[in-house]
């Protein structure tokens, strides 16, 4: 049992979907007790066009307190409404260094990220979903616009592969005391005939559905957890290396990450 409280850092733009991000991690922060930091990074180069440093060095003033002012609204609408203490940061430079930066500084326990529909989070053209997957071992939220937790309601779980690890941390018997039974279990093999659902063998009440791996695998995994209204789907993040022969890969995490209508709990390496 983690003795300390959860970490969390949310890294996000200050689009429209800002808030929904924002309350889907508030839901989670409750759920396991755990502090909520936001962190924002701008690209210099959006904010400074100019050649003359006294107006480049005006503008990035201009620029530091209109957007402190952004983020002061967004995080105090929800922070009130949900009573719940949220810190934030940020910072004007390059995207990728900033966010590298920050992540080394706060060590958090898990990394919550935005994600529109049909679409991966963009800052300044780059792929932050998928540079934080490569930088950061740890658990990563990745929260759909569309599909947001509520704050103080149930969970509806699903469980993609190795039901049996991703269900083994703390993380997860944290989240099991909030969860909506009987939980959901999706699993991936190869040379299946027929899709199966079965009751899982487990001292958790669970229900089993089992796909056939074909090209249209993750289509078919979409429609189920559309039909069980899943908000939640645990993902166990294992290296390619992995031997498990129901592993998720990089591969299939993209692919999932981009055609799922649900917010996804990536694990990793646990620091808890």
């Amino acid at each position: 049992m983690k003795k300390n409280k959860y970490k969390i850092l949310v890294l996000a733009d200050l689009k429209k979907s800002t808030s929904t991000t924002l309350k889907t991690t508030v839901s989670l922060a409750k759920m396991i007790d755990a502090e909520v930091d936001f962190f924002y990074v701008k690209s210099a180069s959006d904010i400074v066009e100019r050649d003359n440093q006294l107006s480049a060095i005006r503008i990035i003033n201009q620029d530091y307190t209109a957007t402190d002012k952004k983020i002061k609204k967004i995080i105090q609408s929800v922070s009130e409404n949900h009573q719940i203490n949220i810190n934030y940061s940020f910072a004007f430079g390059n995207v990728k260094n900033e966010i590298s930066s920050c992540i080394k500084e706060k060590q958090p326990d898990i990394i919550v990220l935005g994600k529109k529909k049909n679409n991966l989070l963009n800052l300044n053209g780059d792929k932050i979903i998928q540079f934080v997957l490569k930088q950061f071992s740890g658990t990563i939220l990745i929260a759909d616009a569309n599909n947001t937790l509520e704050p103080d309601g149930k969970l509806s779980l699903g469980v993609l592969n190795n039901i049996e690890t991703t269900l083994s941390t703390s993380l997860s018997q944290d989240l099991l005391a909030h969860t909506q039974t009987p939980i959901k279990s999706f699993k991936i093999i190869k040379k299946s005939k027929v899709l199966d659902e079965t009751i899982f063998s487990t001292n958790i009440n669970t229900i089993e559905y089992v796909f056939e791996e074909n090209d249209h695998t993750i289509a078919n995994l979409s429609n189920y957890i559309s039909k069980n209204n899943i908000n939640l789907l645990c993902i166990d993040r294992l290296e390619n290396g992995s031997k498990n022969k129901s592993k998720t890969t990089t591969q299939d995490i993209k692919s999932i990450i981009k055609k799922l209508n649900t917010s996804l709990l990536l694990t990793g390496k646990q620091n808890y």
